[in-house]
């Protein structure tokens, strides 16, 4: 058992590096994977003669965004596990609160007043609106004291429809920004720099530690809130605490990569089903998972109609939509 803790996390992680290192080496410009590592240990002291322009294309364009999926990735299957643990409900996601919808009233916003030229100028007013869109539903579902992990949860998928009736409606008025604002509703990672993963991957460790400390208690709710109560746990606070967390993390991802549908459903429901219902494992393991599927769905999205790019949820949603259909068949 130790064995297989230490060994399967080792062998994720080495696959996650040699699909990076490959998913360096493709794209409008081929640069030979030889060189992608070449470049990786020129970097880090060794010497090796790597072409200029490789060296732009890879340390300017490619390797942000490949790092900037991998923790994207993670973070949002992390949270999908947290949200499907604490409804428990194998189809919630991290968006059914609707905090992937708040950001892009933010983002829509930011296009319209021409604030995507500045850095962080999409990115500030997705999180604030993310935020307070996370803030305003928490406060409708305490209104009168209603407790209900339901009430948020239907609470959540009102203001979800309601934000995405403005944000059409802002396209359709706004039609000289409407591919800005539709690319961005649908995920992209093509503008991140490395100030930015700065900025997010201290909030990603900070999060997921956070809700790994929580697993056992989100175990013990699994059981249900009064066996919870029972066994000591503080249901409300912790129920609370965990969903808070995981929103705020999910803010942060979606409000500099974007609406990235399926990894939060997809993900946490295939290792539930092949590592079992503890929390510590589902996260864990999530982790890496996600991080794999995010980063193959994005060389995917970069590769695939050359010289054109497509929205990276656009292959999320390929892949997830008909596992959707299928989990919801299968529990009827």
């Amino acid at each position: 058992m130790i064995k297989e803790k230490i060994t399967l996390p080792i062998i994720l992680f080495i696959v996650i590096i040699v699909c990076a290192l490959f998913a360096g080496s493709v794209g409008v410009i081929h640069i030979p994977f030889k060189t992608v590592i070449g470049s990786l240990l020129h970097k880090v002291g060794f010497s090796f003669q790597v072409f200029d322009y490789s060296e732009i294309t890879l340390w300017q364009l490619r390797f942000p965004r490949i790092v900037m999926s991998i923790i994207a990735g993670a973070a949002l299957a992390v949270c999908g596990g947290v949200f499907q643990s604490i409804f428990r409900n194998p189809v919630c996601d991290p968006y059914i609160l609707g905090i992937s919808s708040g950001a892009s009233i933010g983002a829509a916003a930011a296009f319209i007043l021409g604030w995507d030229s500045f850095l962080f100028g999409v990115t500030v007013p997705a999180l604030i609106t993310a935020l307070l869109t996370l803030l305003i539903i928490i406060a409708i579902a305490e209104f009168k004291g209603q407790h209900s992990t339901n009430t948020l949860l239907l609470v959540g998928i009102a203001i979800n429809f309601l934000i995405s009736a403005l944000i059409t409606l802002i396209m359709v008025i706004n039609q000289q920004e409407m591919h800005k604002i539709f690319f961005w509703t649908m995920g992209s990672l093509t503008n991140v720099s490395w100030i930015e993963i700065a900025f997010v991957l201290p909030i990603m460790i900070l999060s997921v530690f956070l809700l790994l400390y929580y697993s056992k208690a989100m175990n013990i709710l699994q059981a249900g809130e009064e066996t919870a109560f029972m066994s000591g746990v503080d249901t409300k606070k912790t129920v609370f605490l965990v969903l808070i967390i995981a929103s705020v993390l999910t803010s942060v991802i979606v409000s500099f990569c974007g609406s990235i549908g399926f990894i939060g459903l997809i993900v946490p429901h295939i290792v539930r089903i092949i590592f079992g219902s503890n929390n510590r494992k589902v996260l864990g393991y999530s982790l890496f998972f996600g991080a794999l599927f995010l980063l193959i769905a994005d060389t995917l999205a970069r590769t695939i109609a050359i010289p054109s790019e497509l929205p990276v949820g656009s292959i999320t949603a390929i892949a997830g939509s008909p596992y959707f259909i299928f989990l919801v068949l299968r529990k009827k």
